[in-house]
């Protein structure tokens, strides 16, 4: 192993992957770093939180429309 694979990903850099999978935009090279740099269970948090993220934003914007289209 090289010293770059035993380097463990910080929460952003696990959070930009999981934003750059969620768009479906990811190079294989990338891809490659991040397998080997990247912990399951902190891509399943992260996405967890992405996920809440993303649906309380569609949420809030759904709401700000349908309550300035019924005045």
């Amino acid at each position: 192993m090289t010293d770059q694979q035993k380097e463990k990903a910080s929460f952003l850099y696990t959070a930009k992957t999981v934003l750059w999978a969620m768009l479906g935009v990811r190079r294989g090279e990338g891809y490659e770093e991040d397998i080997s740099k990247v912990k399951p269970k902190q891509v399943i948090f992260v996405g967890i939180i992405a996920v809440i993220i993303f649906i309380s934003t569609l949420f809030f914007v759904v709401s700000l429309v349908i309550g300035q289209a019924t005045s």
